[in-house]
Order: C-alpha cells, then sequence, then structure tokens
C-alpha cells in the first residue's frame, strides 16, 4: 500500500490514477467492441442499411424472385466489356444526383456491384444515405463466377 505525504498530493495523484484507469477502461471496452452510447448503439456508428454478400449469395436472391434491382456501378466502357444479364448502369460518382429518379422505391433489394468492389460499396453507402433500406452490395465483377454479357 501506498503511503502518501500530504493529503493534497494524496488528493492529485488518486485524481490522475482514477483518471489513467477510466482511460484503459474505455479503450479495452472501445477494442472489445463493447463501448455504447446511452440509446444502447455503439458510439460513432451509424446504422448500415446495406450489408456486404457474397457474389453466391447475390446469385441466389437473382435466381429465386424477381423483386430485386440489379445495379453496375461501373463508367460506360467497363460495362460494355462485361456485364451481369439485367444490370442497370448507374456510375458511382453519379449515384447521388440519379438514384431517386430511376430507384423509386427505397424499400427494394438493390443489389450492387462494380469491378473489385470499392466503388460499390461507396454506392451502397450513398444509397443508404439517400434513404434506401434493402442494399446487398456483392463487391466485384472480377469475382462473380457466372455468366457475363457484352454489348
Amino acid at each position: 500500500m501506498i503511503k502518501w505525504k500530504n493529503d493534497k498530493k494524496e488528493t492529485d495523484m488518486k485524481n490522475k490514477l482514477n483518471t489513467v484507469l477510466i482511460l484503459a477502461a474505455m479503450g479495452i471496452l472501445s477494442l472489445t467492441g463493447c463501448q455504447t452510447g446511452g440509446d444502447g448503439k455503439e458510439s460513432g456508428q451509424e446504422e448500415k442499411a446495406y450489408m456486404k454478400i457474397s457474389a453466391e449469395e447475390a446469385k441466389e436472391i437473382m435466381d429465386g424472385t424477381t423483386d430485386y434491382l440489379l445495379i453496375d456501378v461501373r463508367e460506360k466502357d467497363e460495362y460494355a466489356e462485361g456485364h451481369i444479364q439485367g444490370a442497370l448502369l448507374i456510375p458511382y460518382d453519379e449515384i447521388e444526383e440519379s438514384a431517386e429518379k430511376i430507384l423509386t422505391d427505397k424499400q427494394q433489394t438493390i443489389l450492387v456491384y462494380c469491378r473489385s468492389g470499392r466503388r460499390s460499396a461507396i454506392a451502397a453507402q450513398t444509397l443508404s444515405s439517400l434513404g434506401y433500406t434493402d442494399i446487398r452490395d456483392f463487391g466485384g465483377i472480377i469475382d462473380w463466377p457466372y455468366d457475363v454479357i457484352t454489348e
């Protein structure tokens, strides 16, 4: 046990020690994903309206229903070189300005892809921020093991 020489020094040291302990505990909670705000949601995270899925999961949706939209967010020349049948071309940098004109049902399942997955993630986040509620990002056509068509 530590004995302190005077009351002021003891109080200052206890305050510093408490601060260090609190900061350490917050760091551990943050690293383990247990940090929450007053509403029970994780701090610093928005609720996502999109999910990352595999090409196989996207294919299952395409084969199992007709109630979805398939969006290719690459550039026109990339789309012409090969795309998934039925895909609408909306380049990712045009999503924000074009989405509400083209994608009128914000609750409809929207499947999004690009070449490698980077632009589809940006497009999915943009659609989410515009209020679309069922977006499935399945990454890039380079990982698509099924048929593609060319123009």
